[in-house]
Parts: C-alpha cells; structure tokens; sequence
C-alpha cells in the first residue's frame, strides 16, 4: 500500500523557518506529482506548493511564492518544503498529496487541484509562536 509520510513540524519562532518533508513507501516519486496542502480548523484544504514528477515545473500559491519552496530529491524520495519567515498565521496542519503522471509529455505538469491527487499523508502539525 503506498504511504506518505509527513515530517518536519513543529515549533518556530515568527521570523523563523521549517523544512518540511515528504516521504514515499511503497512507490517512487518519480512517477507522481506532488502538492502541499494545509488546512486550518474550519477553513477549507488549500494548495499552497506543486511539482511536477520530474521535479523541473514548481509552482505556489500566490500568497506564498516568495516565502516557500518546493523541491524534490528523486534518489531519497522525497519532497521538501521550505517555510521561510513563518507568521503566526501559518499554525495549522500540513499536507502531502501524489498524483500519478502517465506518460512523458506529463511529467512536467503541476496540478493545483486538492480532488486530482490519489494519495495522502496524514499531515504535520506546524505551529509558529513566541
């Protein structure tokens, strides 16, 4: 059964920074695409960093493109997230989501869309306070 796992929360300081990862058991990561989700209580799930499965198409939800950054280690498979100048207002749980791309012309691809990934992982908590 493929898993994901989610590491890497925890607690920072405003200003600070977390590196979140994402790692796969039981498929490889070159084959999927990869988005990073995160659901605050009583807000919907929102996509806020994408990679296609060959790892060279990024994108970011608009809000954050200067403060995340997505990447992918292809020989550890795994994806990181980077949270750089964190607020208070990033507490919240944060997601992992793979999406299986067929075919070359594909592997470039992001997809935004929280309904087109097949698989989750359970979320790490991240909570930025003083």
């Amino acid at each position: 059964q493929p898993q994901l796992v989610e590491s890497g929360g925890g607690l920072a300081q405003p200003g600070g920074s977390l590196t979140l990862s994402c790692s796969a058991s039981g498929f490889s990561l070159a084959n999927y695409a990869i988005g990073w989700f995160r659901q605050a209580p009583g807000n919907h799930r929102e996509g806020i960093a994408f990679i296609s499965s060959n790892g060279e198409g990024t994108g970011y939800l608009d809000s954050e493109k200067d403060r995340f950054t997505i990447s992918k280690d292809h020989a550890g498979n795994t994806v990181y997230l980077q949270m750089n100048n964190l607020r208070p207002e990033d507490t919240t749980v944060y997601y992992c989501a793979a999406r299986l791309v067929e075919g070359v012309y594909s592997s470039g691809y992001i997809y935004r869309a929280e309904f087109l990934y097949q698989y989750w992982g359970r979320g790490t908590q991240v909570t930025v306070s003083l």
